[in-house]
Order: C-alpha cells, then structure tokens, then sequence
C-alpha cells in the first residue's frame, strides 16, 4: 500500500518544494488520444483530443502539469518533463520529433520540435516556428512565431517559407492519421499510475 498523500517518502534530501501529491495524480486522457504500448504516461499529464504519444516515450508529471493539446504528436522516444514552477506545454497541432526533449517549456500551436532537439525551462516556442533537428534552445529563450531556428545553441536562421509552414501542417495531419492506424492495429499502451 503506497504511503499517505499528506506523509512524503522517506527520503535523503528532504526538499519542502516537492509535491509528493503529484506522483499520485491520475493523467487525463482524451478517449480520442493514443498511447502506444511502451510508452510512460504518469503523473499530471493531460493529454487532449487525437493527441499521440509514440513508442518508448516518457512524460514524467511528477511536479507540475505536462498539457498535450489537441491533434499534437509526441513521437518516439521523446521525453517531457517538468521544473517546480514550470510546467510542459504543447499546444494544439505540436509535432514533437523522435528523441526531442521539452523540458518546463510551452511550445506554441502549430509548431515543431525536429528529430532529437531539446528545449530546455522557462523557454516559449512560438506559433508556428520550426526548431531544427539537433537543436538545443537554451533556458528561458523566446522564439518567435514562425522561425525557423538550429544549432547548439539554437539561433534564429530566418522567417518560414510558405512551403515549410506547410509542411508543418502536413505532418500534424499525417500522425493524427497514423496514430488512429496504430491503434486499431496494436491497441494502446498501458499508462502507468502511481
């Protein structure tokens, strides 16, 4: 039997910031959202309509909320997870690449995160914008909407074209596809509850 919400586990370093409660907390999860078969969904995490959460993925909610917007995809192997104070946001229409990492950051509607990126606290994705595939975006940076924005560390490149715009958009659109695909296919995958 887990320990009493109102007693912390016994730990080494007792920190008085730490909300044990959120180790507790059940995900909210759409009827219309996916999570495939090993991937870890617990904690506060809220995952909205035709949302996906890919293969070997991990959102960790074990402080503050980690919000998946609507038709949003967390592709394989990609982890989420939070600060005290910041927590992770994906709004709507978010393509999320393979291995990326959003760590306390709010990523804009309609934006993406390229294969193996990292975002780090306190930073804001702009609507739209476009983070290049190996970037890393230090702590605390605004991107603005609809830039395209890489390397390590991540800087402004230039605006987005109306074809790249584009390609963002077919993208969320092919993994609202592919997720409902999976799904009738492998079913879903176990989210794990505290």
């Amino acid at each position: 039997m887990p320990p009493s919400a109102a007693v912390p586990p016994p730990v080494p370093y007792p920190d008085e910031h730490w909300d044990w409660n959120a180790l507790r907390a059940e995900p909210v999860i759409d009827a219309s959202a996916w999570v495939a078969p090993g991937a870890v969904v617990y904690g506060r995490v809220r995952l909205q309509a035709r949302s996906s959460v890919w293969y070997g993925c991990i959102l960790r909610g074990d402080q503050e909320w980690i919000d998946v917007g609507e038709e949003t995809n967390v592709q394989d192997g990609s982890i989420l997870h939070v600060d005290p104070g910041y927590p992770c946001i994906l709004g709507r229409r978010v393509t999320l690449g393979h291995r990326a990492i959003v760590h306390g950051a709010v990523v804009e509607d309609e934006a993406l995160i390229g294969i193996g990126a990292t975002v780090l606290s306190r930073s804001v994705i702009g609507r739209g914008a476009l983070i290049a595939a190996g970037a890393v975006v230090l702590e605390g940076t605004q991107v603005p909407a609809g830039t395209l924005w890489a390397g390590c560390p991540a800087r402004q490149l230039r605006e987005l074209s109306a074809e790249q715009r584009e390609r963002l958009a077919r993208t969320y659109r092919h993994y609202v596809n592919n997720a409902a695909g999976h799904r009738a296919h492998f079913g879903s995958g176990l989210v794990t509850r505290s």
